[in-house]
């Protein structure tokens, strides 16, 4: 039996898996895991450019971040509509996000309904996760911490039921596993440089 081709039909755009690459071949990891999870996510991206498309059902770079209130003493996560666990805002690129965290950036931007939220490019963590996508599929997920204005207003999208506010050590059930593991690393990011607005 023939293996279909998984070039064919990919949106991706080559600009943003070159992007990836370059991220995380520069990157300092901030745990064992998240250097496993690096590593075995820069072997996926030597598939080419597919492998940023939801399409490429073996596994598919995912963006999202952990956004912070406007005094870094908060995080804002979406109970999701389909998993039913609060989870930190993200999903798919999509073949005009010029860069992970523009991707990032537009996911958080969608799901909180907040403008004017600003990014820090380095990422905080890259986890490996299955998922249903597609059919079942793998996500390599590149997160980013992310400062949202005072006085922010947050708009419910289509895919969360609930968002809210809650300090770092009182987090929600049920919490998607790897969410805890952000809190740290994007505090330091809070601390290490002021995160950029949107691009």
């Amino acid at each position: 039996m023939s293996t279909p081709d998984l070039r064919a039909g990919s949106q991706a755009d080559p600009a943003l898996h070159a992007d990836a690459l370059t991220v995380l071949r520069g990157w300092v990891p901030t745990s064992a895991a998240a250097a496993d999870a690096r590593d075995r996510t820069l072997d996926l991206l030597t598939v080419g450019p597919e492998a940023m498309s939801r399409t490429h059902r073996a596994g598919h770079v995912t963006a999202s971040a952990l956004v912070l209130d406007a005094t870094g003493s908060q995080v804002l996560l979406c109970l999701h509509g389909k998993l039913h666990q609060w989870v930190q805002l993200g999903g798919h690129c999509e073949p005009d996000d010029p860069t992970l965290a523009a991707a990032a950036l537009r996911e958080a931007t969608e799901e909180s309904g907040v403008t004017g939220l600003r990014i820090d490019p380095v990422p905080i963590d890259v986890d490996i996760h299955p998922v249903t996508c597609q059919g079942g599929s793998i996500h390599h997920d590149v997160r980013f911490a992310v400062l949202a204005p005072p006085g922010a207003r947050l708009q419910v999208s289509e895919e969360s039921e609930e968002l809210g506010w809650f300090p770092p050590n009182q987090l929600p059930t049920p919490l998607a596993g790897g969410t805890t593991q952000l809190i740290r690393p994007a505090l330091a990011a809070l601390r290490r440089a002021p995160l950029h607005p949107a691009p």
